[in-house]
């Protein structure tokens, strides 16, 4: 039976606010709790995460059966560690480090076949993660893949205008801890240039009608993102735990 990609389709619908959920622990097991709890996406990380191609494979297997797309967030803009991961079954990936219309473009690129990208073909995993038949799988996956890139550099805030004007951008994340430390702000989020930038970007993505998404660790954190527009609310498997510990621990202190 073939599995339809469907987060590619949510994030076209501007009524759906949505949740994707940034895993950095190598554990089939959280990407699947995650799932089940309802999440819309789940973000693997291989940039700051301890997970391997294996984890990753497990990862997005373990989303198979539910509604949560399989994202895979890579270390850099390359061609061929994006095709390695969409071949692994992934329904998008998150690019780090976007900062001009040209890198964007790059980034959308590897992820299309030609005559419209530069994607090598071999989905050998991919093809059974979709329910598809091999040389099917192009037609099947290619109109459901994710492009999402990452706003965290003063560049890229400079640059959001020219960014925004790229086809098949999907949706805008924006990376607060990253943006301000190359700031030179590191966690002000109250700054007035922190401030002032995320302004920047969320002006022009809601003039270019591009879903906008950022980190909520508290509902009044996601609130706040919503009433300004946003529609995606990320948070991060390490972080919900560390979280969640410390607040245990408050119950025997």
């Amino acid at each position: 039976m073939t599995l339809n990609m469907s987060f590619k389709s949510k994030l076209a619908d501007p009524s759906r606010r949505l949740t994707a959920h940034m895993c950095a622990i190598p554990s089939a097991i959280i990407p699947q709790t995650m799932a089940s709890a309802g999440s819309d996406a789940v973000v693997i990380d291989f940039e700051h995460g301890a997970i391997d191609m294996a984890s990753a494979h497990a990862m997005i297997a373990a989303t198979a059966g539910t509604a949560c797309a399989p994202l895979v967030r890579v270390s850099r803009n390359d061609a061929t560690q994006v095709k390695r991961v969409l071949d692994l079954g992934a329904e998008g990936v998150v690019f780090p480090m976007i900062n001009t219309a040209e890198e964007a473009e790059m980034a959308r690129n590897s992820l299309a076949y030609p005559p419209t990208g530069i994607r090598g073909f071999g989905p050998y995993i991919a093809h059974s993660r979709w329910g598809t038949r091999f040389v099917d799988y192009p037609e099947t996956a290619e109109a459901g893949i994710v492009c999402c890139l990452l706003i965290e550099t003063r560049e890229a805030v400079e640059n959001i205008r020219e960014i925004c004007t790229v086809p098949g951008i999907d949706a805008l994340m924006i990376a607060p801890f990253d943006l301000s430390v190359d700031l030179h702000l590191p966690g002000q989020f109250t700054a007035p240039e922190f401030q002032e930038a995320v302004a920047t970007v969320e002006a022009a993505a809601n003039d270019a009608a591009i879903p906008l998404g950022s980190v909520a660790m508290d509902k009044a954190q996601a609130d706040a993102l919503l009433e300004r527009g946003y529609r995606i609310i990320a948070g991060l498997d390490i972080l919900w735990l560390k979280q969640m510990a410390a607040v245990s621990q408050s119950w025997v202190s």
